[in-house]
């Protein structure tokens, strides 16, 4: 009854106010991080089809992926403040569009430079639209167990879209092209914006009368851009290789110059008093640490089960349903958990139950391995762990920060997602590649690492602030 009467008191305030009905909110905000999410993975399954339709280069076929990445990694504060100064809906519906049409030009492209451009313009639409679709639900949805679920589901679709990735990249490569995997975007797109257009509100931005720090923007986009450039150097040319450290320590120059200019300015991209919040602070560096495990489930078991078991790419995207439902089963129990818990004992529980389903998905990779035995049972502990972790890490690193700034504070979290992801999975594929072990079990040391990780990541949640019910 208490779960009731909450969702209809939120739904009659937003009729009363005039402002964003919750569910159109929570809708838009949804599909549209799955998008942002599906397109990260979805791109992989189809490099080898855009490599002999257009006759790609090693080079130009790296930056198909690099192009969407670093523009994305890049621009993500900048979007988030954005939402802030100009409205939610006028900022999601532009990144949309941006997203939607580049998504149109790259499934049309004719060579690689169209193809390039169209996913760096398509990274850049993503950046817009994934730190909105966060603020949508903090703006929208007071703390509490209302928010706790919204962000649940946020959590959850998301993660659908990054592990259904391979199968519907696979599914559109094999039957239609692999031009439908960009263009799939379209009526997808569209049928959001119609979501967008008809229901989400437009608020009087709290931030009308401020200008965006242009400064600041432009170092922040360049660093975290480098950053994420440098990170993708090393996979092929090492940490200590010149192609790798120039672009890091540029990177790591320009977000110190950033700092300083943030601490100046009257009017700052991202208003650093709000990292000393215990919450947002904690919160997104333990989401940083785990989201650098958290890659590994679906990047190593994808490629064990394809280069190993050698199964299809089709087979391989419908193994990983069974994970898609622990995600999706652990995300929905972490409201109805925090409802009666410490948040930072939930998030403990998850964070130590996705360490033991890596520690135990690397004890019995092998050549002979089954589905039912090395992809199944530790895959499905690791997700569920997630899903209970990953819903009280966003929620606290959003917590106690005021709603004018809830679009920069999704910008952070959204960064900390990204770059832990990146330098991750980087730091996971070195270590298995120099593990001298086969590939099996190169793939296991992966997954051993991903399981001190996720022990990391999770002890810093004890520095969390308690929560209370």
């Amino acid at each position: 009854m208490t779960t009731i009467h909450e969702g209809g008191a939120v739904e009659a305030a937003g009729r009363r106010a005039g402002g964003t009905p919750p569910w159109a909110a929570l809708l838009a905000a949804s599909v549209g991080q799955f998008l942002v999410v599906l397109d990260i993975s979805v791109v992989n399954v189809a490099l080898p089809g855009m490599r002999s339709g257009l006759g790609l280069g090693a080079t130009s076929l790296q930056w198909v992926v690099n192009a969407y990445s670093v523009a994305f990694a890049g621009f993500l504060l900048l979007g988030g403040r954005a939402a802030d100064l100009f409205g939610r809906k006028r900022v999601f519906v532009t990144g949309l569009g941006l997203f939607t049409a580049a998504g149109l030009a790259g499934g049309l492209a004719q060579d690689a430079g169209m193809l390039v451009g169209a996913r760096a313009v398509q990274g850049f639409g993503a950046a817009i639209l994934a730190p909105v679709t966060l603020s949508l639900i903090t703006g929208t949805f007071p703390e509490g167990p209302a928010r706790t679920r919204a962000i649940a589901m946020w959590t959850a679709v998301g993660t659908v879209g990054g592990a259904t990735g391979g199968l519907v990249g696979g599914l559109l490569t094999d039957y239609l092209s692999w031009r439908w995997v960009l263009l799939i975007n379209v009526p997808i797109g569209a049928a959001v914006a119609v979501v967008a257009a008809r229901w989400l509100r437009e608020e009087a931005a709290a931030g009308a009368r401020q200008r965006l720090d242009l400064p600041g923007a432009v170092l922040v986009t360049g660093g975290v851009g480098l950053l994420a450039f440098g990170i993708g150097q090393t996979e092929r040319h090492g940490w200590t290789s010149a192609d790798a450290l120039v672009p890091l320590l540029a990177g790591l120059v320009l977000l110190t110059l950033f700092t300083a200019v943030e601490a100046r300015t009257a009017q700052p991209l991202v208003q650093l008093r709000l990292f000393r919040l215990r919450s947002v602070a904690v919160g997104n560096l333990a989401t940083l640490v785990s989201t650098m495990a958290g890659f590994a489930l679906w990047y190593f078991l994808s490629l064990y089960m394809q280069n190993v078991l050698h199964y299809s790419a089709v087979r391989t995207g419908v193994s990983f349903l069974p994970h898609t439902a622990g995600i999706i089963l652990g995300s929905k129990l972490a409201p109805t958990l925090m409802a009666r818990m410490d948040a930072r004992l939930l998030a403990a529980g998850g964070g130590l139950m996705a360490a033991a389903g890596f520690g135990w998905q690397s004890a019995v990779l092998d050549a002979g391995g089954t589905f039912a035995g090395s992809v199944l049972g530790p895959g499905a502990v690791m997700a569920t762990g997630f899903g209970l972790l990953m819903t009280p890490l966003v929620e606290a690193s959003t917590a106690g920060a005021d709603r004018a700034e809830a679009g920069a504070v999704a910008g952070v979290v959204n960064t900390s997602r990204t770059i832990g992801g990146a330098i991750g999975l980087t730091i996971l594929a070195t270590a298995a590649a120099r593990s001298g072990a086969d590939l099996a079990g190169g793939y296991a040391t992966a997954f051993l690492i991903a399981a001190v990780i996720t022990a990391a990541g999770t002890a810093l949640v004890a520095f969390l602030p308690r929560t209370r019910r």
